[in-house]
């Protein structure tokens, strides 16, 4: 994807979404740890179907998601794919 492909793409997703060292990351914060694990655990289901995994990181309620196709050595299509699935998500918990 070239700048304006992922600048499209970007503006597209919840605005938490920002780039950051050519990958797409988010940051998202629950009520409790709870509820961040179990949000993980939807999104990993939908990780194995898209045979594509985030980096991220979770400390008590706080998520940390950074996409980045990595055999490709950028951001991808699926990077995307997974950020909409992942937003979707979001905005089934409210």
């Amino acid at each position: 994807m070239n700048q304006l492909e992922i600048d499209n793409n970007l503006s597209l997703l919840n605005n938490r979404w920002k780039l950051i060292n050519n990958k797409i990351q988010i940051n998202i914060e629950f009520s409790n740890f709870d509820n961040a694990f179990n949000f993980m655990k939807e999104i990993a289901k939908e990780c194995e179907l898209l045979n594509h995994h985030p980096l991220w990181t979770n400390e008590y309620n706080k998520l940390e998601v950074i996409l980045f196709t990595h055999d490709k050595g950028k951001i991808t299509e699926l990077d995307f794919k997974l950020a909409r699935i992942i937003d979707q998500k979001l905005i089934n918990l409210t």
